[in-house]
C-alpha cells in the first residue's frame, strides 16, 4: 500500500537544514582544494577519445579528506618500466556548493549555447571523471576516477555530497596553464631542455691563404683510391720529404674521417701545406694507431707548372657557434685559360683535435685543390698580395637568432627539423627553454620559431635526460647498467 501522507518523509526544510549543516562542517573540517576542470580541445568520435586536452581554469573549493590513515590505492609499485605511484585519495565536496558554485561556469564551456539539458545536465553540473583536483597538503595534483553521487543514500529523501575519488595524474602531453605557478610548474618535470644561443654566442670566422712563392713543384691536390675502414680516429698523414731540403718546403696534410652506421673510413684528405720543390709526386702513407684502421690509399698530384697557387690555410679567428661546416669562397676567381680555382673546405674539430661534423668546435681549414695562374699583386712595400677568402657565418646570424621572447604552452617548430614542442618554461638569461616535445627531435643548429610569439633562437643543444623525477625514469640506472655490462654478447655472464 502507499506511504502515510500524513506523515512526513523529508521535508524541503528538513533537505535543506541537512546540507547546510554539511556545507559548515566541510568548512570547518575540509581543506581549500584546487577543481581544475578538463577542456577537450580534440575528440576522436568514432572511437570515443580524447586526442588532446587543456586545464586552463581552476575553482576553489572545500572538500574533506575521507583518507586518515594516508594515501588509498595500490600505493609505489614496481614494474618493468620502473616504479609507478598509484596513490588514491577520496575527497568529499558539498554537492549545493559545486552545483551552484562551479556547475554553471562548466556547463557555459561544455554547452555555451544551452545552460542546460537533459543529455548533458548531469555530466555538466557534478564533477566529471578526467578533471583534476590540485590536492595542497601533499602538492600533487590528481585525477578523478570515479564519482559516487548516492553516499550516503538518501537521507532525508536526497543526497548532499560527492565522493570523488581520485588517483594520482600522470601527464600525457596536456595542457596546463592555470595560471596558478604552483600548479603549472608541477608538469616541469616530464621535459626537454634547450639550450639557446644567440647573436653575442656566433662569430663568423675569419681566415687567410698564403701562396707558392718558391716556383714550381707543389702539391695541388690528394686523390683518395682508397677510404679503407676501421678508421676510428683521424689517421697521420705522413708525406716523403721535399728534395729541397728544409723542413719548409714539406708538404703536410690531415685526414678527414666519417662514419656510415657502424662503418668507419676516411672521408678525404685536406693538404695544410702544399710544399715546393717536388719534382715527382711524393709518396702518401696513413698512419694510425694499432687497431685503429688500416687499408686507405691516396696519391698526390703535383704542379711544376710555375704558376703561382695556393700554399696554406689559415684562420685569425676561428668564431664560435658553428654547428654545420661552414663554406669557403676564394677570390678573384680565376677564369683564364691554363688556370685552375683553388677549393678550400673548412671543418669542425672538437676539443681533442678530432675532425668532425657533429661537434661544436673551431673551425679548421685544409685545401682540397690549391690551384693555379693566379696572378703576382704587390703592395707599395713589394709584399705579394694573396687572394682573399670568405667563411660563411654560422646559423645563428644567417638566421637572425636572438629575437622575441617565447610565451608559456606556445608551439615552437624546427626550421629545418619540423620538430614541435610546447614551451613550459623560459629564461632569456641562461637561454634555457623547457618543452614538452610534441613530435620529431630538433637539431642543433637549427632555428626554433614560435607559433604565436614569433620569437626566433638557434638550439645549441639540448637535455633530454630527465634526473628531477627519481621514480617516473629508470634511465640514469640502464645507463649505468650499459657501462658495467656489456650486453651485445651472447651471454654477458661468462659461459658455465
Amino acid at each position: 500500500m502507499a506511504l502515510n501522507p500524513f506523515f512526513s518523509q523529508g521535508l524541503s526544510s528538513e533537505q535543506n537544514l541537512v546540507q547546510d549543516l554539511i556545507n559548515e562542517q566541510l568548512k570547518i573540517y575540509g581543506i581549500d582544494v584546487m577543481y581544475i576542470p578538463r577542456k577537450m580541445i580534440r575528440t576522436d568520435k568514432v572511437l570515443r577519445e580524447v586526442q588532446s586536452s587543456k586545464f586552463d581554469d581552476n575553482f576553489i573549493i572545500e572538500a574533506y579528506v575521507n583518507n586518515y590513515e594516508g594515501y588509498a590505492g595500490a600505493g609505489d609499485i614496481m614494474t618493468k618500466f620502473g616504479v609507478s605511484l598509484r596513490d588514491e585519495v577520496t575527497l568529499t565536496i558539498s554537492k549545493e556548493r559545486f552545483e551552484e558554485f562551479i556547475g554553471p561556469i562548466m556547463a557555459s564551456i561544455y554547452n555555451p549555447n544551452l545552460l542546460y539539458n537533459d543529455e548533458d545536465e548531469e555530466l555538466v553540473v557534478r564533477p566529471r571523471e578526467g578533471d583534476l583536483i590540485y590536492f595542497p597538503l601533499g602538492q600533487r595534483l590528481f585525477e578523478v576516477k570515479f564519482v559516487e553521487h548516492e553516499k550516503p543514500f538518501y537521507q532525508l529523501g536526497k543526497t548532499y555530497v560527492y565522493e570523488v575519488i581520485c588517483e594520482l595524474f600522470e601527464y600525457e602531453d596536456e595542457i596546463m596553464d592555470t595560471s596558478v605557478a604552483e600548479v603549472d610548474e608541477l608538469i616541469k618535470d616530464v621535459t626537454t631542455t634547450l639550450y639557446l644561443i644567440d647573436d653575442d654566442y656566433a662569430q663568423t670566422a675569419v681566415g687567410k691563404v698564403g701562396v707558392t712563392t718558391f716556383g714550381s713543384g707543389y702539391v695541388q691536390k690528394i686523390v683518395l683510391l682508397n677510404d679503407g675502414n676501421g678508421y676510428i680516429e683521424p689517421p697521420l698523414v705522413s708525406i716523403s720529404t721535399s728534395p729541397v731540403g728544409v723542413p719548409a718546403a714539406n708538404a703536410k696534410a690531415v685526414a678527414i674521417t666519417t662514419s656510415i652506421g657502424d662503418a668507419y673510413s676516411i672521408y678525404e684528405v685536406l693538404i695544410t701545406n702544399t710544399g715546393y720543390g717536388y719534382t715527382e709526386p711524393p709518396t702518401l702513407t696513413f698512419v694510425s694507431a694499432a687497431g685503429k684502421g688500416s687499408g686507405a690509399i691516396a696519391t698526390c698530384i703535383v704542379n711544376d707548372s710555375g704558376l703561382i697557387g695556393i700554399s696554406s690555410a689559415y684562420l685569425t679567428n676561428s668564431g664560435k657557434g658553428y654547428f654545420t661546416i661552414p663554406s669557403v669562397t676564394i677570390s678573384p676567381t680565376l677564369s683564364g685559360i691554363g688556370s685552375t680555382n683553388a677549393v678550400i673546405a673548412a671543418n669542425l674539430i672538437n676539443v681533442l683535435g678530432v675532425s668532425t661534423t657533429t661537434n661544436v668546435g673551431i673551425v679548421t681549414l685544409g685545401i682540397r685543390d690549391a690551384g693555379y695562374g693566379y696572378n703576382p699583386e704587390y703592395d707599395d712595400l713589394g709584399r705579394l698580395i694573396s687572394p682573399t677568402i670568405t667563411i660563411s657565418p654560422p646559423s645563428a646570424i644567417t638566421n637572425n637568432a636572438g629575437v622575441g621572447t617565447y610565451q608559456y604552452n606556445e608551439i615552437i617548430i624546427g626550421a629545418t627539423s619540423g620538430a614541435q614542442a610546447r614551451v613550459r618554461d623560459w629564461d632569456i638569461n641562461s637561454k634555457q627553454l623547457l618543452v614538452s616535445i610534441v613530435s620529431g627531435e630538433f637539431i642543433r643548429g637549427e632555428s626554433i620559431v614560435g607559433s604565436a610569439s614569433s620569437a626566433s633562437w638557434v638550439v645549441r643543444k639540448y637535455d633530454d635526460f630527465i634526473t628531477e623525477d627519481p621514480y617516473a625514469q629508470n634511465d640514469e640506472i640502464e645507463n649505468e647498467g650499459i657501462d658495467i655490462i656489456d650486453f651485445t654478447q651472447d651471454n654477458p655472464f661468462g659461459v658455465y
